[in-house]
Order: structure tokens, then sequence, then C-alpha cells
């Protein structure tokens, strides 16, 4: 229960909706409970009447008056209304000092039922009209939290933990959660005014029977708690069993591609088959626990109603306790009243405990503090200045593997830097701590002077453009994905963008041009055009600084080139670098930076690195060679 604390705060939120809604649950219960006494009301008339008729015929037969029967009805009038709620008693009060005939008695009684019936079913609309309604609106908040925190998330949470496991806590766990903010919330204030107010008058009315009828309840009681004790740990493996369920779709999903080419829909079938049979398994094994509340509720019910039956029945037979047959009536009723909440603690407690379990998985979250944060008194402001790494060093948390090595390198504004080298040797690295998706170990980076880690986290990205290298396009227009990274913008802009990246002519060429929709991860294009689109949202965007992370390599030589011209244009006075493990010739860096195992191994131009005859120049001879062999 100690992870629920953390809906408290929506709790409170929406507390007048809460406060009206346990009022309305009180006053539906309130009209409820009033049926029982106005029913044995009824029932002592007609008991009454039926012993009356038989009394008059005695006294006709034996011609004598029984001078103390209008006093015996008198008192036992006074007798079987004196437990009644106040409201019942001014009812009956009314009822007799107007000595309607019986049978208008009963049509009355029978009215008055049904008025309450109404009163308390209207209440019960408000209840959930109001309740209810609150638990939607703390699903929404919850759902909004849990994605924005999400989003505050550092990268290397993203890459120890599954997307199937994120989308099954913001969904199945926080629906689970909304079972307890509403129905359970509502259901267990109901089960406690309910049994509240019946227990209150069945003591009132007579202790002694209702100790007998309440007998089995602590049994009951015991029944609940172990079976709860059970359900809650099977919850938290069901749980976990359909995070892994929901992972293994989502990437047998996303990865379908893959699979056709080899082959392999059969083995993964089988791998998603065993991963749900686990969960069928563990699922069928709650669902088995979960029965034994129902039948148990049942007996323990049946056995109340037939103590109050036989108990009764035997007081009024020896006509002890003043016990009379409309006592029993109240009671069989309130009993069949108790039928559902008694019942119901099951089901409520079983929505908890699954709440509990669900909270607890939201809670390792939503207690998960970003690495990357901004500082206390962030500065904001254009980035203006020379971009230094001074003696930066950097391990991967994940795997530790130290992808730079007391790394220096100063870029100055304006400049275009390109970093060469081979798969592994850190420049990616390089432009993730540019944009502070990871802090360095040691060491500082720094533009204008100013350490980035004391910039304002969103207005740095937001300067800076980067074209990853694993490309990722949304399920939207062309248009709307080149324009990702502006709140708004012109359509020239696009164009404009889309030229420099040429990837125009092609976008042109489709059925609806720019308006044409890119499916899921931009499955509908080559890798080529999602490259070009990628460049062209950095592009769109006119930042000072603007970062590639090897771009090109899906591209024709051809396209590349025309690329790399737009780009000479594009760059003017702007920062540049180049992350990739080909050598552009064409373009004209002002720095070229070698790195070979998070390390500098050379630095210069194009023309100095030739004359170094070193590392660059054998990149730079493989290539030419490659080029040769294919005929280019």
């Amino acid at each position: 229960m100690r992870h629920l604390r953390a809906v408290n705060k929506y709790f409170w939120k929406y507390r007048w909706r809460l406060l009206l809604g346990i009022i309305f649950i009180i006053a539906s219960n309130y009209f409820r409970i009033l049926s029982p006494q106005v029913t044995g009301y009824v029932v002592n008339s007609v008991e009454r009447e039926l012993r009356d008729s038989l009394s008059k015929r005695d006294r006709e037969a034996n011609k004598r008056p029984d001078l103390a029967v209008a006093a015996r009805q008198q008192r036992e009038d006074v007798k079987d209304t004196a437990n009644y709620d106040i409201l019942v008693k001014k009812f009956i009060r009314t009822v007799d000092g107007s000595r309607p005939t019986f049978s208008r008695k009963v049509a009355i009684c029978g009215i008055t039922l049904l008025l309450l019936a109404l009163l308390g079913g209207f209440f019960m609309f408000l209840m959930r009209q109001t309740i209810i309604v609150m638990s939607r609106h703390i699903e929404y908040d919850q759902k909004n939290e849990v994605y924005l925190h999400y989003q505050q998330l550092d990268t290397n949470f993203f890459k120890t933990h599954s997307t199937g496991d994120l989308m099954n806590r913001m969904a199945e766990d926080v629906s689970r959660v909304r079972m307890f903010t509403g129905p359970a919330m509502m259901y267990l204030t109901n089960l406690l005014a309910t049994i509240g107010f019946s227990l209150f008058f069945m003591i009132r009315k007579d202790p002694l029977l209702t100790l007998y009828v309440l007998t089995p309840l602590p049994i009951l009681a015991m029944t609940i708690y172990y079976v709860n004790t059970i359900i809650h740990k099977k919850s938290e493996r069901i749980q976990a069993l359909l995070s892994s369920l929901t992972t293994n779709a989502q990437e047998s999903y996303s990865g379908i591609r893959v699979i056709k080419s080899f082959v392999q829909e059969k083995a993964m079938f089988r791998f998603f088959n065993d991963n749900s049979e686990a969960y069928r398994k563990n699922a069928v094994n709650l669902a088995k626990v979960e029965s034994i509340y129902f039948p148990s509720m049942g007996l323990m019910i049946g056995l109340s109603t037939l103590l109050t039956i036989m108990i009764g029945g035997l007081y009024v037979i020896h006509g002890t306790h003043n016990t009379d047959v409309g006592t029993i009536t109240e009671f069989v009723i309130y009993i069949t009243m108790l039928t559902f909440p008694v019942s119901a603690i099951g089901w409520v407690a079983s929505m908890i405990q699954r709440a509990a379990a669900s909270q607890k998985r939201l809670n390792e979250f939503l207690e998960t503090r970003p690495e990357i944060l901004n500082p206390a008194t962030p500065l904001r402001g254009r980035v203006r200045g020379d971009i230094h790494f001074d003696h930066v060093d950097f391990h991967y948390p994940n795997t530790g593997i130290h992808a730079l090595k007391d790394f220096n390198l100063l870029i100055k504004k304006g400049q275009k830097v390109v970093i060469i080298g081979r798969t592994g040797s850190g420049k990616s690295t390089v432009a993730q701590l540019l944009l502070r998706m990871y802090d360095p170990g040691s060491g500082k980076i720094s533009m204008g002077g100013t350490d980035i880690r004391e910039m304002d986290l969103q207005d740095l990205r937001s300067q800076v453009s980067y074209v990853p290298q694993d490309v990722f396009l949304f399920s939207d227009t062309v248009a709307h994905n080149i324009l990702f990274g502006l709140s708004g913008g012109e359509q020239e802009m696009v164009y404009r963008a889309a030229r420099y990246a040429a990837v125009d002519r092609e976008i042109e060429q489709f059925e609806q041009k720019y308006d044409t929709m890119i499916g899921e991860r931009g499955v509908t294009l080559s890798g080529g055009q999602k490259q070009r689109i990628s460049i062209a949202r950095a592009l769109v965007k006119d930042p000072e600084i603007v970062v590639f992370d090897d771009c090109l390599s899906a591209v024709d030589t051809k396209t590349e080139k025309e690329i790399l011209s737009n780009l000479q244009e594009y760059l003017q006075n702007k920062t540049a670098i180049i992350i990739t493990h080909r050598i552009f010739s064409l373009f004209d860096f002002d720095n070229i930076v070698v790195l070979e195992e998070g390390r500098i191994v050379e630095t210069g131009t194009h023309a100095e690195l030739l004359a170094l005859n070193g590392y660059y120049t054998y990149l730079f001879q493989q290539q030419q060679q490659e080029k040769e062999d294919s005929g280019i």
C-alpha cells in the first residue's frame, strides 16, 4: 500500500470531486438502509393485523370485548419504532396518525420503498459521476506525468530499458492504478458506508442476534488476508511477464523486414508463444486464486442468513429477546444488502493489490532521476564563440567502453571540421557529448568560454542542429518531418532545406509531394531518402552549429557530391562538425581530426595530413583503391 502514496497528490488535486463522491455514497446508502426498517414496519403491521383479526373472531365468538387490545397495540407500536431512524419514526407517526385502512397503509409503504430506491439510485448515479470521472482525470494526469518524465530521462536510461516495457508501464500499469483511484475507492467507501449503517441499526435493534449473525465474518477476514498476499505476489509476476510480452511483440513488428528476409517467422512465433504461454499460466493461476473469494463470500453470507432465520425464529417462537417477525425480516434484508459489499471485499482488495504492484513499477521509473540535469541557474542566450574539448575522458556507463581518452580539440567559430576514424573509434561520442546526451567523466566542453554544463539544456540543443547516424522519421508528412525542430515555419523554408539536402526532386515526384505520409520510422522511403530528409530537418533550423554524424553513408557518389556542394554554400559563417569514416576530398575543411581508439592521432588539413604519410594517408589510399576497384 505504501507504493500507492504516490497518487495522494492527485486525490488532493481533485479533493472536491472526491469529497462530493463520498457524500453521495453516504447519502445513497442512507436512503437504502431505511428500506429494511419500513419493510419491518409493514411486516409487523401485517402480522398485527392478522393477530387482531383472529382476536376479533375470538371475541365475537365469546361475545366479550378484549379491553387490553388497544393498549397492547399502542405498546407494540412504540416498541417497534423505538430503534428506527428518525425519518422512519416520523414517517410511521404520520401514517399511523392519519389512521388509514390496512390496504392504504401497505400502499403508502410500497410507494415509500419505491421513492427510497429512486433516491438511493439517484445518489448512486451522482457518486459514479464524481468518483469515476475523477479517476479518469487522474489517469490522464498520470499518463502525462509518466510521458513527461520519460522525456526528461537521459540517453543511457533508454539504452538499458526496452520500449515495450516503457509502453506497458504507461498504458497497462496506469490503467490498473485508475482502477484503484476510481472503482476501488468507490466500492471501498460504499462498502464501509453500507456495513457501518447496517451494523449500527442491527446492533441498535438486537445486539445479541447481531453477534450471532456476524460470527462468520472473522473467518472471512482471515481468508481475505491470506488470499490477498498471494494475489499481490502473482500480480507483480504477471505485470513483468506482460512487459516482456509487449517488448517481444514491439520488436517483432519493428523488425518485421529482417524477420521475413531471414525466414524466421516460425521461430519468432515460437518465442512469442512461449512468452504468451507463461503469461497465460500465471494469469490463470491468479484467476484461480481470486475464484476463492466469491464462493467464500457466498458461503459466509448464506450462513449469516441461515443463522438470522434460525436464531430469530427460535426467539419469536419462545417469545424471548423481544424479537418479532419484523426484526427477522429487517435482519434478512440487512444481510442481503451486505452481500455485494462483503463479496466485493475480495474484488476491491484484488484491485488494490494489483494497483500497488503497478504503482510500484511506475515508481521505479518516476523515482529515477536523470543524470543529465539543468544547472540551478542555467545560462541562456545565443550560442556563440569557439567550441573547446578540454582533456575530455568518457566511459559509457552501460558497457564500460572507454570511448574518449584525454580528448583535446579546439573548433573556432565558423570553422568546418571533419572527424574521421574507424567504427568504434569514438567519433559519435564527440557529437553526443557536445549535445549533452552524456556528460564527460573528466575534463570539460565549453562554448565561447562557458562550460556547456552551465548552459540551459534545451537552449543549447535548440541551437545545435544534429543529424544522427541512426535516422529516425515520424509517421507524419514529409513537410512535418522536415519542420520537426521548429514550432512553426514557412513552406518556403521546407523547400529550401530540401534543395540543400538534394531530396527536393524526389519529393516532388511523390503523389502528394510534401504532404506525403511517411510510414513508421520512414519505412516507405529508401535509406538515402531518409538520410536526406534528416539532413533537411537539421538545415531548416538555420543554426549556428551543425553536426553531421555519418549522414551520407546511404547515398550514391553523385548525390554525395551534390549535397557537399550545397553544404559549401549553406555552411558559410557557420560552425560545422562532420563525423564520418570516409574522406571527403571535395570539401574544403579547415581541420581534419583523425581518431583511433578514442585518441586523436593526427590533425591538419588534407594536404598536411597526406604529407605526414600516416594513418590518414593510409585511409585515403584505401578509399581511392576501393573507388578504382568499383570503377568510379
